[in-house]
């Protein structure tokens, strides 16, 4: 179980707020490539936030091939009345950009995947005009 010094430090930078928020909303295992366009940020900042939530057992990841998946650890004592929470009060709070935004980018990435699987190549926004 994380303590709760590694869980508030987890949630108290806004690019982990983020990457939560995208995977709490969509409820989908996401790769690291479609948080990349969703969020407009290079991947070694996004695997770098990634790899702090899931040492505070906030999210848990597999591989598939090449790729890495990430999802909600829901194994976790308290773990989804916290994600129920910050569905909640994200929703709420952040009616603004970029966490707006962030979801827009990411169901039309969503949207090019193949059998249920990130189609790999397709980075920024330019690629995600459909």
């Amino acid at each position: 179980m994380q303590s709760p010094e590694q869980l508030f430090k987890a949630l108290g930078e806004e690019t982990r707020l983020r990457l939560l928020h995208l995977l709490v909303v969509s409820e989908e295992t996401l790769c690291v490539c479609e948080m990349m366009d969703a969020l407009e940020l290079p991947q070694y900042q996004i695997s770098r936030h990634l790899r702090i939530l899931k040492h505070a057992g906030l999210i848990t990841s597999r591989r598939r091939g090449t790729w890495m998946y990430y999802s909600l650890e829901r194994g976790k004592p308290g773990n989804n009345s916290l994600f129920d929470f910050l569905r909640d009060y994200l929703e709420t709070f952040y009616v603004y950009t970029p966490f707006v935004k962030d979801i827009e980018r990411l169901q039309k990435r969503l949207a090019l995947r193949e059998e249920d699987s990130c189609v790999v190549g397709l980075t920024s926004e330019r690629n995600l005009h459909v």
